[in-house]
């Protein structure tokens, strides 16, 4: 029975990642030894999508008040990019330091 699952993000930069995770964006999280920080993540979802390549992955976390945690993430220096709308929700990417992003959305659909 599978009872989880674990998220990785590959980076340039894993240090100022993992900062920007835990200090910007708020992610509790634990050091098990040497720096590789392992995160708690909140409730998950997972939807699968046609697209014309395999092995493409994306990551958004959820929110209830897209406005209010893109104006939270500012005050603590992140830079949103221009919200947008969607069948699903409103959305917005956020960029990591070590020059990947995330997404970011409000659903807007039923959920499990």
């Amino acid at each position: 029975m599978i009872s989880g699952a674990h998220v990785m993000i590959f980076t340039r930069d894993e240090d100022a990642d993992r900062a920007f995770l835990r200090d910007v964006v708020g992610i509790p999280c634990i050091d098990p030894g040497g720096g590789w920080l392992i995160y708690k993540l909140p409730p998950t979802e997972m939807g699968v999508h046609g697209g014309e390549q395999n092995d493409v992955h994306q990551l958004y976390f959820m929110c209830d008040d897209l406005d209010a945690e893109m104006a939270r993430l500012a005050d603590l220096g992140a830079k949103c990019s221009e919200p947008f709308r969607a069948s699903w929700g409103r959305a917005t990417s956020i960029p990591l330091p070590g020059g990947g992003k995330f997404g970011l959305y409000e659903p807007r659909h039923a959920r499990p």
